[in-house]
């Protein structure tokens, strides 16, 4: 049987046992405040990652390729010439995330070409400014960018309340004086100089991107009303008639102008793009008294088109407000549209003219 031993406890021990136990409770305390407090922890903490072990922290997020969805970068959106001794010389443009076609005076087209966090070095050639692209720079609320305008234009600049920059060829573009072409057609830019010619502009973006992207490939064969898209032709007058050839294998449209491949003046490549929207709207020349051929476009209402991308053409409906407002896209049963991650070329073809999808 194990025998207790007692310990006699005398009055100077008492009072060392008092003092070792208040400096114990003492040390518990601060302990304890410490660890609620999370200067140390008494066990590894395990509910972040290691950030710093160079092992996968989990399933990689999906993210999208056209721009970057946490990005406020303000577009620039930029004029370019599309007359037809200038369209060879076209540069930059496969790095824009959306294009916009639109006619001008004598049955040619302008493009603007917007352009969101690239370092895109040769952009053109710029020309003058039409007043209805400016509803499109808007609706991005991007900084328009030109060289030249028409009177139309000029008065809405200030009415409009534009943020833009005017190319000059001294300090936001240049002149590329090789080319065997009338100088009007020689202006280029590049978003190194754009950047430098901002001033004291506002450079974050006010509101959402035009578009609603799917990072994941669109089933477009199982959308309501859904018809074959390998060939797309679009006239815009006896003039320009911009059509496409859907490439299965990198699942994009090939353009072309007229019949034409259209292609980049610098890398030699062929334009392509992910999503074509289409529409009509009325167009027609103003009578301002300089007999140049103006037009005016009757594009605040609503209408039918299509969304064309991975072989196939659905209908949608567009529907804008106001000039300043965005142009919203719906399929037919009323849901907002979803396109595919990639480029998209809007073609705001004049109404009457023959739309061909096969």
């Amino acid at each position: 049987m194990t025998k207790t031993k007692k310990i006699r406890i005398g009055k100077n021990n008492k009072k060392i046992l008092i003092i070792g136990g208040a400096i114990i409770l003492v040390i518990a305390i601060v302990v304890g405040i410490l660890l609620a407090t999370g200067v140390f922890s008494s066990k590894e903490d395990n509910s972040k990652p290691n950030t710093n072990s160079g092992e996968p922290t989990g399933v990689e997020e999906k993210k999208l390729q056209i721009v970057d969805e946490n990005s406020t970068s303000r577009p620039y959106a930029i004029m370019i010439n599309n007359i037809n001794v200038a369209r060879p010389l076209q540069s930059g443009l496969q790095d824009a995330y959306i294009i916009y076609e639109i006619i001008v005076e004598g049955g040619i087209t302008r493009y603007m070409a917007l352009f969101m966090d690239q370092d895109t070095e040769r952009i053109g050639s710029i020309r003058s400014a039409r007043h209805y692209f400016l509803d499109y720079a808007l609706e991005n609320d991007a900084i328009y960018v030109h060289h030249g305008q028409s009177p139309q234009a000029q008065s809405d600049f200030k009415t409009l309340d534009i943020d833009r920059i005017e190319v000059s060829e001294n300090r936001t573009g240049w002149r590329d004086r090789s080319l065997n072409v009338s100088s009007e057609h020689t202006l280029f830019t590049s978003i190194e100089l754009l950047n430098g010619g901002l001033g004291k502009l506002r450079t974050e973006r006010e509101n959402d991107l035009l578009l609603n992207y799917s990072i994941d490939e669109i089933d477009m064969s199982s959308l309501e009303g859904a018809t074959p898209a390998s060939e797309v032709s679009i006239k815009y007058s006896g003039s320009i008639t911009s059509s496409y050839e859907y490439d299965n294998e990198n699942k994009v449209y090939k353009r072309f102008v007229n019949g034409e491949e259209h292609t980049d003046y610098v890398t030699k490549e062929q334009y392509t793009f992910k999503n074509i929207i289409t529409y009509q709207v009325d167009n027609y020349t103003l009578n301002d008294g300089e007999n140049k051929g103006r037009q005016e476009l009757e594009n605040i209402g609503s209408g039918t088109g299509y969304y064309i991308s991975g072989g196939y053409a659905v209908p949608i409906t567009w529907e804008k407000k106001s000039r300043s407002s965005q142009t919203k896209y719906y399929y037919e049963n009323g849901e907002e549209l979803l396109v595919n991650d990639g480029n998209t070329f809007i073609q705001i073809q004049p109404e009457g003219q023959t739309l061909t999808i096969k």
